[in-house]
């Protein structure tokens, strides 16, 4: 029998914050549904509805992780948009968040401490050694968000992993010296160190959900983390450390045990992505039409992003593909569509579509891919889910780390477009790095506007280059190059003064607001 564990409410806080690990730990024991309402916290953080109000003020990008994803959209070279009185992107687009006392810095640093933390609390209740099967399914659960928590930190507020082991990291909180490090502070640990502790828990994840799920214990919705979505965990962790063999193992094995299989080209011809529903999605975040960031009515991801639906998006020019990438796309790519051409008209659309499209003034290249909540077009409920983990990751994550690791990259590349997205797609990439650069520019095609582009240029080591992608604002064309500080974000003032263990001496260097140069 199969036993699926989930809580309708999402909004549940931890239960017993004030009693000790042991006694957390005995209780769970003895009863280990106990730990559900921990668990349900966990996920709640990824879906909030201005976390941190009273920190910063009314900020209409404080949206929980979907403020992670638009921030680090904006910080790259393909979500191009305009800089004006309607969109909040201005401080990303120009990064002016690299200020220890942006907003936007304080919006990531809590948005990510407030999963670990809600995480410790599932952690520190139930011991690794537990036989209990559904403790093993909440555990898994809470190490599984621990680690892809710190994973985005780490590449946000340090370079790659790769040859950056000594240097500084974040500091390292978790439910064992959680309380310690609320009196005396927590100082960065190395970026060795954190990713010892990531790889260490999604490691455990993996062990206790497998055996969850090979007991009948699955979870209920896509909100939560399945062994399939913890091996892609491991498979982005592994890539980011440039294990190769790794990665390319972990992603088959998220294949293998994930009922996701990917979108065809008669899937993805007309708008789409926009619900958990959707057969390709193995992880998101699950909005529902009474949620404060949707009652809001502007206060949410699609807000922002979305083209067809009620928003900000309406009034700030929208959203736009770096002309460049676009342009590298086939024309019998199904992907061309997902955009408008330089003409604004896309094959994928109808007549309907197209004439919001117009009548809303949306320029050349301007998105198409997200469908509108319940596909409605001009709709003003905006209940979106949002993805996080898609299974066309793990076919590209495999593609690449084959290739790294002296395998077949390039036949698993070639097989995969030519299957799902472009059935007339070949590739002149002959090298391991000729693959890697190929399977890249896919990653910027395929997951454009779901927030992964950053970390695939932090562990690349790419940089930052705007001329020629049609950004409207040439005080948004910037040509940045790999390593430099401005690529770093910096830990922010309220944590320097509050962390007795921190000084800005601690901090990532101050750098110099990069300067526009001519296209």
């Amino acid at each position: 029998m199969i036993f699926a564990y989930g809580c309708e409410d999402l909004d549940t806080l931890p239960e017993g914050d004030t009693v000790t690990t042991g006694q957390k730990e005995e209780v769970v024991a003895n009863d280990p549904s106990k730990a559900e309402a921990s668990v349900n916290a966990v996920f709640a953080q990824f879906n909030q509805y201005m976390p941190n109000e009273d920190a910063i003020g009314s900020r209409h990008n404080d949206i929980g992780y979907p403020s992670v994803m638009m921030f680090t959209d904006a910080n790259g070279n393909d979500m191009i948009q305009e800089d004006n009185g309607y969109n909040w992107s201005g401080n990303n687009l120009e990064y002016s968040d690299r200020v220890y006392s942006s907003r936007e810095c304080q919006i990531i640093w809590n948005d990510m401490y407030s999963i670990i933390s809600n995480s410790n609390n599932v952690i520190g209740s139930i011991s690794i050694d537990t036989e209990e099967t559904l403790s093993k399914f909440y555990l898994g659960q809470g190490l599984a968000a621990r680690a892809f928590s710190y994973w985005v930190l780490a590449q946000l507020f340090q370079f790659n992993y790769e040859g950056n082991q000594a240097k500084p990291c974040v500091p390292i909180i978790t439910n064992e010296n959680s309380n310690d490090a609320a009196l005396n502070g927590a100082p960065r640990s190395s970026v060795q160190e954190v990713y010892d502790l990531i790889m260490s828990d999604i490691d455990n994840a993996v062990n206790l959900l497998k055996s969850a799920e090979e007991a009948g214990v699955v979870r209920k919705d896509k909100r939560y983390i399945s062994l399939a979505v913890a091996y892609g965990l491991r498979a982005r962790i592994n890539l980011t450390m440039h294990k190769y063999s790794e990665a390319a193992a972990d992603a088959t094995s998220a294949i293998n045990a994930s009922s996701a299989t990917p979108a065809g080209i008669d899937d993805v011809d007309d708008p789409s992505f926009w619900t958990v529903d959707e057969n390709n999605w193995m992880w998101g975040i699950i909005i529902a039409e009474t949620d404060p960031v949707v009652t809001s009515g502007i206060v949410n991801y699609i807000s922002h992003l979305g083209s067809f639906n009620y928003g900000y998006c309406w009034y700030n020019g929208g959203r736009q593909i770096n002309k460049i990438l676009f342009n590298s796309i086939a024309s019998t790519d199904v992907r061309k569509g997902w955009w408008l051409d330089e003409n604004k008209t896309s094959a994928n659309l109808t007549s309907e579509e197209l004439a919001v499209m117009d009548d809303h003034g949306y320029p050349a290249y301007s998105q198409v891919k997200f469908a509108p909540y319940k596909n409605e077009l001009e709709t003003s409920t905006n209940a979106n889910d949002i993805p996080l983990m898609r299974i066309e990751e793990m076919y590209l994550i495999k593609a690449e780390a084959e290739a790294m690791s002296g395998g077949a990259g390039k036949t698993t590349l070639e097989n995969f477009i030519r299957t799902y997205r472009d059935p007339s797609y070949t590739t002149l990439a002959s090298s391991a790095t000729e693959v890697q650069e190929e399977v890249f520019r896919h990653r910027r095609i395929e997951f454009w506007g779901e927030g992964l582009n950053w970390f695939d240029i932090m562990r690349l080591n790419k940089g930052i280059d705007r001329r020629g992608a049609g950004y409207p604002n040439a005080t948004m064309i910037f040509n940045i190059p790999a390593g430099s500080d401005i690529l770093l974000w910096r830990i922010p003032e309220a944590e320097i003064q509050a962390n007795p263990a921190l000084t800005d001496d601690d901090n990532n260097p101050s750098a110099p607001a990069p300067s526009p140069v001519s296209e």
